[in-house]
């Protein structure tokens, strides 16, 4: 039984930490949209829910597969093989990650970002995304490439209020 068929048994998946050395690797792409990919979806969605996180890609949960998901509070979507297609402007945010507990920090990103991917069914759609939810979009997409967020970061935040430290 591969690693893939037993994690979808479970409701609320365990989130991999940064260093576990999958969450490096670059994902497959999806192949098989079926009721597995479906309960991973379903999965994801309520660990990240549980986790308090606005995204989650299946990495972060031991899954090498190209499979994100977002919610910014507005607007809960799924990604399967997604693809930044257009990105513009730029803006500072500050960033944690499930995978990365207790780091915070500025990450410079896209101000607007355009993306393709596939739901659940196989039907391809579009995506846009601008402040937050593009923030979200490329730091999950990211994930998908094996990079962590601190990789991208500009100045690493202490979790007490107002500190900042730049990054060396």
């Amino acid at each position: 039984m591969n690693l893939f068929n037993m994690v979808v048994n479970y409701m609320i998946l365990k989130v991999l930490t940064e260093k576990n050395k999958k969450l490096a690797k670059v994902c497959a792409e999806v192949k098989c949209f079926d009721n597995k990919l479906h309960k991973l979806l379903d999965n994801m969605k309520e660990t990240m829910y549980k986790n308090k996180g606005i995204g989650l890609a299946a990495p972060q949960v031991g899954i090498l597969l190209r499979v994100v998901v977002i919610d910014i509070g507005k607007d809960y979507f799924e990604l399967i093989n997604p693809k930044i297609i257009e990105s513009s402007g730029e803006q500072q945010n500050t960033e944690g990650c499930l995978s990365c507990p207790g780091v915070f920090g500025i990450t410079i990103r896209p101000k607007f970002v355009r993306a393709v991917g596939y739901n659940r069914n196989n039907e391809l759609f579009e995506v846009f995304g601008e402040n937050l939810k593009s923030c979200a979009i490329c730091h999950e997409l990211d994930h998908l490439e094996g990079i962590l967020f601190k990789s991208r970061l500009a100045k690493f935040k202490d979790p007490a209020p107002n500190k900042l430290f730049w990054k060396k």
